[in-house]
């Protein structure tokens, strides 16, 4: 999977930001059962939490 955007993220237990992981363009292996399915623009797309996501590979 690539990534194409990424959310606002997650904040620690003081409020400061954690940082991505990934980054936009990134290829990802995801979670078989993670996330959610939408359509957009005729597109089929998964939205998921960083937990779904197993490994970046490029």
């Amino acid at each position: 999977a690539k990534v194409l955007a990424l959310g606002t993220g997650k904040t620690d237990d003081n409020g400061k930001k954690i940082a991505f992981e990934v980054k936009k363009g990134d290829k990802v292996l995801i979670s078989k059962y993670g996330g959610t399915e939408v359509k957009v623009d005729g597109k089929e797309l998964k939205i998921l939490n960083s937990d779904d996501i197993l490994a970046i590979v490029g």
